[in-house]
């Protein structure tokens, strides 16, 4: 209703709303794209991270949906709370094992999927591990044996960690020295600046059938200083802007809208 006030067909700040194809490509996001592509192809470990919202998820998601399912078999995962052997039981499930017993059972299994996967199916592994920050140093110590094949000389799939800023710390930990040694990319999400504060919104509001002149500068500004380069915020804040303006009746969403939005959003986080 709120979003047919300003002539849009949809809300294209409900992430439900647009494609993959109708994403907004933003500096991080084709930095991650190059790196995730260069390590489909030399296989190893990558390591992406960022703080919350800022779009490490929805890129993945991207990468995913571009990738030829006769060349690459991704697998996505967040089994990251748990016990070893539950990391393991979460891990066949995943690659549609059905096996029972004990870790190094569930090892052994995982170990010939995987390679099974790389040489007689010709469709490598490609497995992301999301909120890989929450990881236990138990599950850490393990994901780097399982990328050992053959004496540790060939990489047989691809596992991407993705995580808030907290893993890279994490990872630093002397603890960590042989799986951060098998690190071949790493990439850490900035979030979006100023200048594509304004590109990201106007280019939803384009997809839904808007143009930049529903909304004016200083609105923008306020935007890109409340929301620090973070596109989950810039959504909540334009949900928000879209339902205050109509019913205000705002032919234009300026700074005052902006900021009754962004005042709505704290309201309801302090409750």
């Amino acid at each position: 209703m709120y979003s047919e006030y300003y002539g849009l067909t949809f809300n294209p700040f409900d992430k439900q709303q647009l494609t993959e194809k109708e994403r907004y490509e933003s500096k991080d996001f084709s930095e991650a794209t190059k790196r995730l592509n260069y390590l489909k192809d030399i296989q190893g470990i990558g390591v992406f991270t960022g703080k919350s919202g800022i779009g490490k998820s929805y890129t993945l998601k991207c990468f995913a949906s571009s990738l030829n399912p006769n060349l690459y078999d991704i697998r996505y995962m967040c089994l990251t709370t748990v016990s070893v052997k539950e990391f393991y039981k979460g891990l066949c499930s995943v690659l549609g094992l059905n096996v029972y017993g004990g870790k190094s059972v569930l090892f052994r299994a995982v170990k010939e999927q995987i390679y099974s996967m790389s040489t007689e199916k010709g469709a490598p592994l490609i497995l992301v591990i999301d909120e890989a920050q929450f990881l236990p140093q138990s599950i850490l110590n393990d994901l780097r044996m399982l990328m050992n094949f053959n004496y540790d000389t060939r990489n047989c799939f691809t596992m991407i960690l993705s995580g808030e800023n907290y893993l890279n710390r994490t990872l630093k930990g002397a603890a960590n020295d042989s799986l951060r040694q098998r690190i071949l990319v790493h990439y850490n999400f900035q979030g979006l600046s100023p200048d594509e504060v304004t590109k990201y919104i106007v280019h939803k509001l384009e997809k839904a059938g808007g143009s930049k002149a529903l909304i004016n500068d200083a609105a923008l500004t306020a935007i890109a200083s409340s929301a620090q380069g973070c596109p989950r915020v810039i959504d909540g804040i334009m949900r928000e802007a879209i339902s205050i303006g109509a019913q205000n009746e705002k032919k234009v969403i300026d700074q005052e809208t902006i900021e009754a939005a962004i005042e709505m959003r704290q309201i309801v986080y302090q409750e």
